[in-house]
């Protein structure tokens, strides 16, 4: 049914796509603050929203390709028409228990969140409105006047102020469906957000816990920050804090199994409630839409973590608590943005063998090596050059050197056949002594001196394949942090040429992040995936071995993962890799139909990565 709060919601974003086009190309092909300023004054006025002047005082800024995509993405009328016939025939049509806890919300903001929900294209639901003892007038009538008007709406009082956990608690009790929608009083849910969800529980019952990507919006109405998520990711969800966040879902009887919201973990009491709730399931799923709209105002979280710092350390708890459950002694370190780095206590200091092949180039060699003998603080590793044939001085002179220095922990293995890395990297292995197998290149240089100590943290953990580094550039500008299958046809490097200082995409190259590949110029694993896997790909000579490696861990059902902590510098040119003969030519278009042909499906969607994120660059700008 068709009423008119989806009208409303319908016009505005028709108004908005039919400008949407021309703001993009004056952004495109302008660029300046005046053109900017004229487009966005004629938006405001023919959509009766305020006027461009309240933006400047604003944080969040409107972005012209965001406001491009949404007027391509944003749900039609003809779209709702659609569902509705489409959700007639599901053949299951789940309840869904919208949860919303309320406590002295502004007026506006509680009418418009309510408005938003009753305006659902999917007609299954229920709103579980706990008011946790508000002090304002107007909330208990507003409340009544809307479970009034729709038999769907539940409201419980409760009569002492309890705080969210509680609160949401009560919500919970007066909840009878199968799955709950966690919703704040002051949000917004897009038209088509819960249909979405039964969509996806149709297509996929088994569903324990799904999530979607969302944006936000000011007081102005103007949407921004849109968060474009990966599929689940572990390991990023214990570094980035509840990268899932807004919408998400969960089913009811499992959340009743693990005991709800628990009190003292406010403010970070969804985040305690899904590392409970995805210590029992693995059926998670991620909707790459955004469904919900997050209110910006200058009390919100969503305007600024340092207004709920009782938040960090709510999460900071239920992290700890969750590494003690798991049974993984770590201590936690706190970094920006509210965000955290996990550091494994290691149980074993098995022996490391760093295999680094190598051709020439004496003093590039020599750099690398004095790197690691004088910064290394593991305490049990070994050092297996595999020389493909060097017959310059300088660098037969650094490898009778370094025999000389490190006879304990360094050894050379002379391999002399026509470059091929992949059989290279084989040979090293069939030569190493160690547990875990740390693949090198000769032109890097190591700046953490607990780098490998921070690898074989990870590597121990029987889920994880593949450990990548952060690699600098000399000029200390970012050459890889974490390859993103697709960029490019292929693949390509995560923020590459990103200042080394630089958070990332919402923080992505400060924190831990699972990603499909890593670069093999700095990899561990432990012996025993990589023999799992089969090794090397020797078809491979050059080019995306690696990443044909790491997807075949991922086949395997391991997890690769990027650590921003362990951080060397990489003397590739940033020019490197033109194939400037036929010969080559051939060679690299192979190994591109390789790998385009055996991973095609990752190619097409990168788990790791958001199909409404770009394919041309590295900067995790939206797609368009």
């Amino acid at each position: 049914m068709m009423n008119n709060g989806n009208s409303l919601t319908v016009n505005y974003v028709t108004k908005l796509r039919r400008l949407s086009s021309r703001l993009y190309q004056v952004w495109k092909t302008q660029g300046s603050k005046q053109a900017l300023a004229k487009i966005f004054k004629k938006i405001y006025l023919k959509l009766e929203i305020n006027p461009p002047q309240a933006i400047a005082a604003e944080i969040h800024q409107p972005c012209p390709i965001f406001y491009h995509w949404i007027g391509q993405n944003s749900v039609r009328e003809s779209d709702l028409i659609h569902i509705a016939e489409i959700i007639n025939i599901f053949k299951y049509k789940p309840l869904i228990s919208v949860i919303m806890p309320v406590y002295n919300t502004p007026d506006r903001y509680l009418r418009s969140a309510i408005e938003s929900v009753i305006n659902q294209a999917y007609p299954y639901w229920e709103l579980c409105i706990a008011d946790d003892a508000s002090t304002a007038p107007h909330i208990q009538p507003l409340l009544q006047e809307y479970a009034e008007k729709d038999a769907r709406i539940k409201v419980v009082y409760r009569e002492k102020n309890g705080h969210i956990s509680a609160a949401s608690n009560s919500a919970l009790e007066i909840a009878t469906g199968e799955y709950i929608a966690l919703f704040d009083h002051d949000d917004l849910l897009t038209p088509d957000a819960l249909y979405h969800v039964a969509l996806m529980i149709n297509r996929h019952p088994e569903a324990d816990m799904i999530y979607t990507d969302e944006d936000k919006i000011t007081d102005n109405n103007i949407y921004t920050d849109p968060c474009f998520k990966p599929d689940w990711c572990p390991d990023t969800f214990l570094s980035r804090r509840m990268y899932t966040c807004h919408l998400g879902i969960y089913r009811r009887s499992l959340v009743n199994e693990i005991g709800g919201f628990r009190v003292g973990f406010e403010g970070s009491q969804d985040y305690d409630l899904a590392l409970r709730l995805t210590e029992k399931t693995t059926n998670i799923f991620h909707i790459p839409r955004i469904l919900y709209h997050w209110r910006i105002h200058p009390n919100s979280t969503a305007s600024n973590f340092n207004n709920k710092d009782y938040a960090t350390e709510a999460a900071l708890k239920a992290l700890a608590e969750a590494l003690q459950r798991r049974n993984e002694p770590a201590e936690i370190k706190l970094i920006r943005g509210g965000h955290s780095i996990v550091r494994y206590h290691i149980q074993d200091y098995s022996k490391v063998t760093v295999i680094i092949p190598t051709r020439n180039l004496g003093n590039v060699l020599n750099t690398c090596l004095t790197s690691i003998f004088e910064k290394t603080t593991y305490p049990n590793y070994e050092v297996l050059l595999i020389d493909n044939g060097s017959t310059e001085p300088r660098a037969l002179e650094v490898i009778d050197k370094w025999k000389t220095k490190e006879p304990d922990r360094f050894r050379c293995e002379v391999y002399d056949i026509p470059f091929n890395y992949s059989k290279l990297n084989n040979y090293g292995v069939s030569k190493a002594n160690g547990k875990y197998l740390l693949f090198l290149n000769n032109d890097t240089e190591v700046l953490t001196p607990d780098w490998m100590t921070a690898m074989v943290e990870q590597a121990q953990r029987p889920s994880i394949g593949a450990i990548g580094a952060l690699l600098l550039y000399p000029d200390n500008t970012i050459q890889h942090a974490g390859v993103v299958i697709g960029l490019g046809g292929v693949a390509s490097h995560s923020h590459k040429h990103f200042p080394a200082d630089h958070p990332g995409y919402f923080y992505q190259i400060q924190t831990v992040n699972n990603y499909s590949a890593v670069t093999a110029a700095c990899l561990m694993c432990r012996r025993e995936v990589c023999e799992e896997v089969g090794g090397w790909e020797e078809s491979l000579q050059i080019a995306f071995n690696d990443v044909d490696f790491c997807l075949k861990i991922i086949e395997k059902g391991y997890r690769n993962i990027y650590l921003p902590h362990v951080v060397l510098y990489h003397y590739e040119s940033k020019s490197r890799g033109i194939e400037d003969t036929p010969e080559k030519l051939a060679r690299f278009q192979g190994e591109i139909d390789y790998i385009q042909a055996k991973w095609k499906h990752i190619i097409d969607h990168d788990p790791c990565y958001n199909p409404h994120l770009t394919r041309g660059k590295e900067d995790y700008s939206i797609r368009i």
